[in-house]
Order: structure tokens, then sequence, then C-alpha cells
């Protein structure tokens, strides 16, 4: 059962804590491995270098975007990719994310907060809530005609 009254609450805390993750993850990119090791990084596994600043800039953007509530579940599904590329690239790691080259909890808690912040909503506070069409049911047209 979930609580109309709080629901809204609960999603805010959910949308404040993955827009900071985003964020977070952003800056240690810059300031910590630099994006000039980042790009060594995704070289030494095998991907373009160039990858580097989009990846980059999308947590950066796409997490102000969720912790403010702009347009955020839209921003979290197109997030994803990222998320499930990060995923696919420390699976082989093991299981912590403290292991050498980190492994793949971390990726895997993300994208499924980031896939049910998408299916449950914006939350209160939402600066411009998604909407996605509404889907009608058999119900619902049982009930039109009631």
């Amino acid at each position: 059962m979930i609580d109309s009254r709080l629901a809204p609450y609960g999603v805010l805390a959910l949308r404040i804590a993955l827009g900071v993750m985003f964020i977070a993850h952003a800056w240690l990119k810059l300031a910590v491995f630099t994006v000039a090791g980042f790009e060594g990084f995704l070289g030494k596994i095998g991907l373009p270098a160039i990858l580097a600043w989009p990846i980059i800039l999308a947590e950066l953007l796409g997490g102000l975007a969720i912790l403010l509530g702009v347009y955020g579940r839209l921003v979290a599904v197109a997030l994803l990719p990222i998320l499930l590329g990060a995923l696919f690239v420390h699976a082989p790691n093991g299981w912590l994310f403290n292991v050498p080259n980190g492994g793949w909890e971390y990726p895997a808690f993300m994208a499924l907060t980031a896939l049910g912040y998408a299916l449950i909503g914006d939350g209160a506070y939402a600066l411009r809530p998604t909407t996605w069409p509404t889907l009608k049911s058999e119900s619902d047209d049982v009930l039109s005609r009631a």
C-alpha cells in the first residue's frame, strides 16, 4: 500500500539522492580522476576517449535536472545507458565497488534507482514534472460507461 500523503516526499528524497550521486560522480571524474585520466580509463577498456566529456556532462547536467525536478524522469531514463555501460564495465571486477577498478553493485543500484524514480514520478517540489502518456485500461472503459 502506498501512503499517498507522504509518497511525494519519499520520491523527493529519492530524487535528491539520485541527483546528488550523479553530480558527485561527474565531480569525481573532473576533480579526482581528471578528464585526461578518465579518457585514459575509457581507452584502457576499449572505448573511445572522446566519450569522456559527454559522459561527464550527462552526469552533471542530468544530476542537476533530476535534483531540481526538471523533466527528471525523462532524464533518468536518458541516463540509463550510461549506468548500464558502467555496470557492464565493472561487472567482471566482482561485487563490491571498493575492489580494484570498482565492482558492479553501485552501478546496478544507480540503474535500478533511476528506473524506479522514472516509474514512480517526480515527487514534491519538482520544477518541471515529466508527464508520460496515460495508457487506458479496460477497467477505465467500464468505469466511464457506468
